[in-house]
């Protein structure tokens, strides 16, 4: 399995498995298929109602001999509700008893995005700053509750703003990002400051609920040049995704619940795409965002600000 080395000296797979929109009775096979067939990066967050399933697929893989605890990497996450300074650690406690953990090995800022714990209402930055989540994230690395903590959707100018107002530089930064998306000046900056960038949505989410799709929504999976250079290779067109990411020093977390999908995906890592190759698939960027961030719209949140558009 190929690594990248964390700013914490920690190490990361490279292909991880996702597991936003798997649901219960789905989850757990797929995480033990994912250990079985060689994954020991696995992503989830409390927000995907996963976790007690997780959970119990990582001790039953642990205990049955599949794979030893200290060879998972697990990244968790802390929801928008959870931001008040006295809320952050325990809600770490919550999503490490679901998990059955005693650590995560990356707790990641979900969104730079904060909401009122009991009525779910925006409440704005200037009154729960992500500096302060940041510092209560910054005494669980401290503890040893977790091994690296990152961020999660945060633009350029929102890293710009938030990198000189915290003690531990993020480890990581979670964004959407594929060939219609590619955010280069953000990757260069997180490379630039030694925050590894990992891929959400590398193959488009086409399975996202109806009601977070627009009916003129571009398909990354049915592509043409995506398509002809798998013909070409012989390989899929979600491992020319998953190989274009890579080659560019991203982590991917493409998410499945089917075995056959989930080896075709860890397989991606060995698939090589020659510099035309790049070229063609870096020509589709069209700033397409498949998670606008339109939810949040509210309070001092705008999509157009949040992405620093």
């Amino acid at each position: 399995m190929k690594t990248i080395r964390l700013n914490t000296n920690n190490d990361i797979p490279v292909v991880g498995l996702g597991t936003w929109k798997s649901e219960t009775g789905f989850a757990y096979n797929a995480v033990r298929w994912a250990i079985k067939a060689g994954y020991q990066h696995i992503d989830t967050a409390p927000v995907y109602g996963n976790q007690m399933e997780i959970g119990q697929a990582l001790k039953d893989a642990v205990n049955e001999g599949d794979i030893k605890r200290e060879n998972l990497f697990i990244t968790s996450k802390l929801w928008n509700d959870a931001h008040a300074k006295e809320d952050v650690l325990p809600a770490l406690r919550e999503t490490l008893e679901e998990l059955k953990l005693d650590y995560l090995d990356l707790f990641l800022m979900h969104w730079p995005v904060a909401q009122d714990k009991t009525s779910k209402e925006l409440v704005s930055l200037k009154e729960t700053p992500l500096e302060e989540t940041w510092e209560q994230m910054e005494s669980a690395l401290d503890a040893g509750l977790v091994k690296s903590i990152g961020v999660s959707n945060f633009g350029l100018k929102t890293l710009r703003e938030f990198l000189p107002k915290v003690r531990h530089i993020p480890s990581m930064n979670q964004v959407e990002n594929h060939p219609f998306l590619q955010q280069r000046e953000l990757v260069d900056f997180c490379k630039n400051h030694n925050i590894a960038v990992t891929a959400y949505a590398p193959l488009g989410s086409n399975d996202r609920s109806a009601d977070m799709k627009r009916e003129d929504e571009p398909s990354l999976l049915e592509n043409a040049v995506v398509k002809e250079i798998a013909e070409r290779i012989d390989a899929t067109p979600a491992q020319v995704l998953l190989a274009f990411q890579l080659t560019r020093g991203l982590i991917v977390i493409p998410k499945s619940v089917n075995f056959a999908r989930i080896q075709e995906n860890l397989a991606a890592q060995s698939i090589v795409l020659d510099a035309d190759d790049m070229k063609k698939l870096s020509s589709l960027e069209r700033g397409y965002r498949f998670i606008d961030g339109t939810m949040f719209k509210g309070a001092d949140y705008l999509p157009e600000t949040m992405w620093d558009v």
